[in-house]
């Protein structure tokens, strides 16, 4: 089973994203998925969540501006990211919540710049 997210890239502040993670159906249709970020010398940190049914979680740092979702059809979980912020930049990654470490992927850079 893997976890892979895409969907990042470079873009100027108030811009907007959208991050995608494709998992194997059988486990991500029963499991509450998060994204989560690590910015250059921090600790990686959860951003949002999503269960299974829709209930949304997010970090008081993008409240209001991310917004998480879930298509169990395709095993897949996005995140719509606008008005970004320069402290947004991070490497972004999709995994369980809680997350397991043999799920972590690459992730997907993304960069808040002008």
């Amino acid at each position: 089973v893997q976890l892979q997210a895409s969907g990042g890239g470079l873009v100027q502040p108030g811009g907007s994203l959208r991050l995608s993670c494709a998992a194997s159906g059988s486990i991500f249709n029963i499991g509450i998925m998060g994204w989560y970020r690590q910015a250059p010398g921090k600790q990686r940190e959860l951003v949002a969540r999503i269960g299974s049914g829709g209930i949304t979680y997010y970090a008081d740092s993008v409240k209001g501006r991310f917004t998480i979702s879930r298509d169990n059809a395709k095993s897949t979980v996005s995140l719509q990211m606008n008005s970004l912020k320069p402290e947004d930049t991070a490497v972004y990654y999709c995994n369980f919540f809680p997350y397991r470490d043999s799920f972590w992927g690459q992730g997907t850079l993304v960069t808040v710049s002008s």
